[in-house]
Parts: C-alpha cells; structure tokens; sequence
C-alpha cells in the first residue's frame, strides 16, 4: 500500500463531483486526509459516502461553501485545519464552465465565471496561506484547463479567459511564496468523463475522441494521478509550471495529422 501522503491534511474546492471527486479519490488512496469543499450539502454527503471506501489510513470530510467568497474559504480553511490538524495540500479546483455565445454574454455572466474560476482560485489560497507555511511540505495546485490557455472553443471565451487568468496568477503567486517553499502549479485536463462532459451529449464526446490521439476521453482519476505527483516529495524543485493531462489532444497541427495514424 503506498502511503506517501499519510497524515497530509489536503483541501480540494469543487471536490464533490467530476475531477474534484477523481483527485479525492487518488489522495485517500495514498493515505492522505482528505477535506471536500462544495455548495450543495446533498452532494457533499453523498461525496463522502462514496469516497470513504478508497482512504486507505486517512479519512474524507466535507466543508461547504462558495469559493467566491472571501468569507467561506477563511472558514473552510480553518474547518480543514481544527479537523486535520494543519493544511499541507491545497488543490484549488472549484469552476464552473455554462456555455454562453459572445453575442449573447452578459456582464451578470461574465462576472460569475470569473468569480468562481479566477476570483475563487485566488481567494483560497490566499486563505489557506497561513496554515500551509506551516506545512513541511506545502504545495497549491490549481485545476486549469487546455481551454484558454493553449486551445479556444465557440461559447467557452469567458471561461478560457479564467482558465488563462489562473494561470497568470500561478506564475507570480510561484515567485512570491517561493520564500515559504510553497510551490504553486497548475494542471491542464483536456476532455475528461465527467458528469459535466457528458451532459454535452454523445454527438460531442465522440467528436472529442476522434480529436485525441490517444483515441479515448481522460478519467477523473488521470487529472487525480498529475496532482499526487505535483505535490510529491519528488516534485518538490517544480513551482510555476503547468503540467497537460490531454491524451495528446493539443499536438495534431491539422486534422491531417490525425488522419496519418488512423
């Protein structure tokens, strides 16, 4: 049993469901104790009773609260840290992706996205700052997106910007607690399975396969493997660095690149 992250105290935002659920997965499995963060109490609870048959020594809680406010994430920090005694990891992956077209964008729209997805990031680690300069090893890994960052997609231009914005913001906050030996990267998933992707319909999920070259979507538990590594001991000379989980979707300069392998 691989117990690398027994006794770590690890905070994942947006970890009842999707990729947040999948990267909780991967740390109770290696020892770790781990805090969910969501809105909805229903799906928090149900979080935890789904996850509790994967810890392998530690154990999953639920804190809720909207990352959007300053106010929540200092509460759930500190829920985190009474309850596990410290915060080591912080895995900010709470977001939100509603697809909504230029023309039709609202500033009402353009705020949410950029409250939960950039706002949301900044304000947890702000908020877990204190505790993780007390940490050994204290690691921020914040969930990106290849959307944004590296490749664009029509109804997705706010959410890109956010995605874009995280990582600009990992890049200074790398330099600035580099001091504390507090590293802070990113990871990028490409088209992961997850409830949100699937609600997208089959008619999308078979043209994003037929996109990567690996030829199949991403698990939850793929995003939840880079994250492990981010905050191992191994990686501990990396900070400010994105690491792409995309099955190789991001290489093909052309659909005649794809089209040479098939």
């Amino acid at each position: 049993m691989d117990t690398r992250f027994n006794d770590k105290s690890v905070v994942i935002t947006g970890g009842t469901r999707g990729i947040g659920k999948g990267i909780a997965k991967v740390f109770l499995g290696h020892g770790a104790n781990v805090t969910i963060v969501g809105r909805n109490s229903d799906d928090g609870e149900a979080a935890v009773a789904a996850l509790s048959g994967y810890a392998a020594t530690g154990s999953v809680s639920f804190a809720q609260g909207d990352m959007s406010l300053e106010s929540d994430c200092v509460e759930i920090m500190e829920f985190a840290s009474q309850h596990y005694g410290g915060i080591d990891i912080l895995c900010a992956n709470a977001g939100i992706f509603p697809e909504k077209a230029l023309e039709a964008m609202t500033g009402a729209d353009i705020d949410l996205m950029l409250a939960v997805n950039l706002k949301g990031t900044i304000l947890s680690v702000k908020a877990a700052l204190s505790y993780l300069k007390n940490s050994q090893n204290p690691r921020v890994i914040i969930t990106s997106s290849i959307t944004g960052p590296m490749t664009g997609f029509p109804g997705w231009s706010h959410y890109g910007a956010s995605k874009a914005g995280q990582l600009g913001f990992m890049r200074s906050a790398a330099i600035e607690l580099a001091k504390y030996k507090i590293t802070v990267n990113a990871v990028l998933p490409g088209n992961i399975l997850t409830e949100g992707l699937t609600d997208l319909g089959s008619e999308y999920l078979d043209g994003m396969r037929s996109s990567i070259p690996l030829g199949d979507l991403g698990t939850v538990e793929d995003i939840g493997y880079a994250c492990a590594f981010l905050a191992s001991p191994e990686a501990r000379y990396i900070t400010g660095h994105s690491l792409v989980v995309d099955g190789g979707q991001t290489l093909p300069e052309s659909q005649a690149a794809l089209d040479a392998i098939r």
